[in-house]
């Protein structure tokens, strides 16, 4: 017994020895690294007869102008922003309701609630107001905020009145240059993340250049300045830079630890700047566990970032009203999914069987926990947000077919379509779709390489030096790989997602080609002998670059110059009456009905009661701005004065564009698929004809005849828009 006992106390002291040493472990690579990186530099300098002095002058010059370059970047691109935008819409010369009006469809909306919260008489009163909206949409209290995702105006509004800005600058101006400075802070972000991949700061500078010259494919910042990506994407990029850094091996301790709370503060104020965040997050936790599950990178610094996950969605939960939707995202139940398997292969014994079929079937157990999480989170936590975004899905992969106005007009958007074929000429125009491909190429065989030797047993190398090779076992350079794979493949499904995935290609193929590694890594599966390989890949990594950047001045710059200097003008001189109308005739309590694009600018340029808005993620204002929609359709009038009576409005809004519209695809205008969801559509022999007992209701009210004067009253037109009143007391006239 006393043998047994011996046995069980030494048992004991290792287990604990073992523990403690999984939790020092991290202390000690940052020790380690911190230690070991200046012995190896002095090694190194000892050898080519350099000081340690003259390395740290020359470390901190190349810091110094890296950092002064990458800030000028940044800078330069907002103030290049600001002159486009003053010379496209003259905004300095324009009165307050023609600048408003440059603000259209849901761009509009979020302005509008900037400027109540300035006219608050006091920020909590505001915030309230917000809270507790029911001057917006008529019969419809709703929590703007949680709804709208108001936190980049909470945000404006108070820097506003805090900075004492109000006798220095206008509040649009105030708004509109806090979203410039944020574009420019994005592409300061994916200049650092291209300098922190290739080693040097040429592949920011060229980073930068391609992403302006493409930017009808890398920003929407242009015709749709509030909307949630301008305030969002810098932050992701941020996130992207500080990530890039952390899975950098030998990392110093500092900046480890800087990296981390980077990555944690990016992340978070990204959740909440946009309420699709968790989305691209979830892709982003896709490609670490990708990376992780073939054992290119620290598991414990992967399990840093889901840890960041987990708290960046519970303090969204918390902050964003208890939104329901960040419970049954995909994110939760994947992260929750990694956390329970990796647990599970912790605690099950070494060398067992057991452990090695966890270890073979981890993939499998990580989807199959991920999977069942998801459903049984929405089967228990009431969600309504997001279900529209699953049917469209569906349809989008034809597993399903339907009728439905708002599914079909999703479908036709622009955005939600496969990307056309000029999207990818000008990539290629720009020279920068040859070289992401080529970049992307070698870098994917490269990891597919590591991939393979991981299988067979080697170990990774604990530092990859230029001659080696090797430039597939950089785990920062393994995720990018991934992470723009995954981007885009959502890309080429949906247009819409090439202002996610386009940054990236620019940040990928600059990093590629300013590489000495990737160029290494070409020569050595080509053998070189007649030159010297290093010698070669270190002139290829600056003169490749600098042909680029040569070529893209001579072509793009003089168009650059031209477009700022050319004068454009926007002016809508209907809508500014019809704004001015309303302001002048219309009552204070009145209630507008007419297409929610028009609305949204309705309500922001008057302050009117609307009676639908341009969002499409609650059900309720889906179905209104359906119902609503039927103004041109081939309904009776008493079936569209009862649709407009149960919302409470008091003026209708018809506009010609729509009513008469002439659209590209025939199929896809707001007309045609209103008459295939009213059944409205009758097909004979491969041709489709509308067939109704009425006529199309935005044709026959301009008529003025019975029963169409009875209910509704014409009170205003112009070339653009007619204006009826809806008749409280309906008076028939024969």
């Amino acid at each position: 017994s006393t043998q047994c006992n011996f046995r069980y106390c030494v048992e004991i002291t290792k287990m604990s020895s073992g523990a403690a040493d999984l939790r020092q472990r991290k202390k000690e690579n940052c020790t380690e690294s911190d230690k070991m990186a200046p012995e190896e530099r002095n090694k190194e300098n000892s050898k080519l007869g350099r000081s340690p002095k003259y390395m740290l002058i020359q470390r901190f010059a190349k810091l110094f102008f890296g950092c002064l370059a990458a800030v000028t970047s940044g800078m330069m691109y907002a103030v290049y922003l600001s002159t486009y935008h003053e010379r496209k819409f003259w905004f300095s010369s324009r009165q307050e309701l023609e600048r408003e009006i440059t603000f259209q469809g849901d761009s509009a909306i979020y302005y509008s609630f900037y400027k109540e919260l300035l006219k608050a008489p006091s920020f909590e009163r505001g915030v309230y107001e917000l809270t507790h909206n029911n001057k917006t949409v008529s019969l419809k209290t709703i929590n703007a905020v949680q709804q709208m995702t108001l936190y980049p105006e909470l945000i404006a509004s108070i820097l506003y009145q805090a900075s004492g800005s109000e006798e220095v600058i206008e509040p649009v101006y105030f708004y509109i240059g806090i979203v410039f400075g944020l574009q420019g802070i994005y592409v300061t972000a994916l200049f650092v993340t291209s300098w922190v991949m290739s080693g040097t700061w040429l592949a920011g500078m060229l980073t930068v250049a391609w992403f302006i010259i493409n930017r009808t494919d890398t920003t929407r910042i242009d015709y749709s300045i509030p909307s949630r990506e301008n305030w969002a994407l810098p932050y992701f990029a941020c996130q992207v830079a500080a990530l890039t850094g952390y899975l950098k091996k030998n990392l110093s301790c500092s900046a480890e630890k800087f990296c981390y709370l980077l990555v944690s503060a990016s992340t978070y104020t990204f959740m909440m700047m946009w309420e699709y965040s968790h989305y691209l997050l979830f892709v982003q936790a896709v490609s670490l566990f990708l990376l992780d599950s073939f054992a290119l990178a620290q598991t414990e610094k992967v399990h840093e970032v889901y840890k960041i996950y987990l708290l960046s969605l519970f303090l969204g939960y918390l902050l964003q009203f208890e939104n329901s939707a960040l419970l049954v995202s995909p994110l939760l139940s994947l992260v929750a999914a990694l956390m329970l398997s990796k647990c599970l292969q912790m605690n099950m014994k070494k060398g067992t069987f057991m452990s090695r079929l966890l270890k073979v079937m981890y993939v499998y157990l990580v989807l199959t926990f991920t999977v069942t999480l998801n459903f049984l989170l929405k089967m228990f936590v009431p969600h309504k947000e997001n279900e529209h975004l699953l049917k469209f899905i569906e349809v989008k992969l034809g597993l399903n077919t339907t009728k439905n106005f708002t599914m079909n007009w999703l479908l036709c958007q622009e955005s939600l379509q496969a990307p056309s074929q000029d999207f990818f000429l000008r990539l290629t125009q720009s020279s920068l779709l040859p070289f992401y491909i080529l970049v992307l190429i070698i870098c994917f065989f490269s990891v597919t390489q590591v991939i393979i030797r991981r299988i067979c047993g080697e170990p990774l190398k604990e530092t990859v030096k230029l001659e080696d090779g090797r430039i597939g076992e950089r785990p920062e350079i393994v995720y990018h790989v991934i992470h723009t794979i995954l981007l885009g493949c959502l890309a080429m499904c949906l247009e819409g997602m090439k202002y996610l995935w386009t940054p990236y290609v620019c940040m990928l193929a600059a990093f590629g080609v300013c590489s000495p590694e990737l160029w290494m890594t070409l020569f050595k599966w080509l053998r070189l002998k007649a030159v010297h390989p290093i010698l070669l890949a270190l002139i290829l990594s600056m003169a490749v670059p600098t042909i680029i950047g040569f070529s893209l001045w001579k072509e793009f710059f003089p168009r650059i110059m031209t477009e700022l200097a050319e004068l454009q003008e926007f002016y809508d001189p209907d809508t500014v009456e019809l704004m001015t109308w309303i302001k002048r005739q219309a009552p204070v309590a009145a209630v507008f009905a007419g297409s929610p694009q028009l609305m949204g600018v309705i309500r922001l340029c008057t302050g009117w009661m609307v009676s639908s808005l341009p969002l499409y993620n609650d059900d309720d204002l889906l179905k209104r701005n359906e119902n609503i929609y039927q103004i041109y359709s081939k309904r009776s009038a008493e079936d569209i004065y009862k649709i407009l009576t149960s919302y409470k409005a008091n003026f209708l809004v018809i506009e010609d564009s729509i009513c008469n519209e002439v659209g590209p695809v025939r199929g896809c205008r707001v007309k045609d698929l209103l008459d295939i969801a009213n059944g409205h559509v009758v097909c004979e022999e491969g041709d489709s004809y509308t067939y109704s007992k009425y006529g199309r209701f935005c044709h026959e009210i301009k008529m003025n005849y019975s029963p169409y004067v009875n209910y509704f009253t014409r009170v205003y037109w112009n070339r653009s828009y007619f204006v009826y009143r809806i008749n409280t007391v309906i008076s028939f006239q024969s």
